[in-house]
């Protein structure tokens, strides 16, 4: 199985949140998880991806030309892809992925868990969405997403294909379980 990560280019002020990448990198490399991710050395994803590295297990990268030539790219993972773009990464990635994991991070990490779980929701693909919520770090995400829900933008059975939570255990659990909801139309 690979998962691709979406998480932050820098590992925020909690040492928690970069404690707790290194645990997940650990542990998906020990149960045979291949990781698929932005490329990046820096921050979480580079955390996360070090992790993974030192505990045999495999990772690509996939990182624009753009960032690459800001000398950000990691060189020391399994496979390394140079795209054009943006665009190019998330494609390539969401094509080598079974499933789909935010950790902490800013616009970038919401962008691109945000995408791939509207395809899901459009019947585009039906992989597992997960949220790594990792010291509650989403907590007031959930509440606006049920707000939206609420308000009748956004249908319940539509939140609830998330999975949500702070445990690898359950986090492995639900998407190895994972049923996709019926198409939205």
């Amino acid at each position: 199985m690979t998962i691709a990560v979406f998480c932050g280019s820098s590992s925020g002020n909690d040492s928690d949140f970069l404690d707790s990448t290194k645990e997940l990198g650990k542990y998906f490399a020990l149960n045979g998880i291949d990781v698929v991710y932005g490329g990046g050395k820096v921050g979480l994803m580079g955390a996360l991806a070090d992790s993974v590295m030192e505990n045999g297990g495999k990772v690509h990268g996939v990182i624009p030309i753009k960032l690459k030539e800001k000398e950000l790219a990691h060189t020391n993972i399994t496979q390394l892809d140079v795209v054009e773009n943006m665009h190019e990464r998330k494609a390539l990635m969401a094509s080598k992925a079974d499933a789909f994991v935010a950790l902490a991070g800013g616009a970038g990490t919401l962008e691109e868990i945000f995408e791939v779980w509207t395809w899901g929701q459009l019947g585009f693909h039906s992989k597992p969405c997960a949220f790594y919520n990792i010291n509650g770090f989403y907590d007031k995400l959930f509440e606006m997403l049920e707000g939206m829900c609420d308000s009748g933008f956004l249908k319940k059975d539509l939140l609830d294909m998330l999975i949500k939570t702070d445990n690898k255990d359950q986090l492995l659990k639900a998407i190895k379980e994972y049923i996709p909801p019926k198409n939205k139309w």
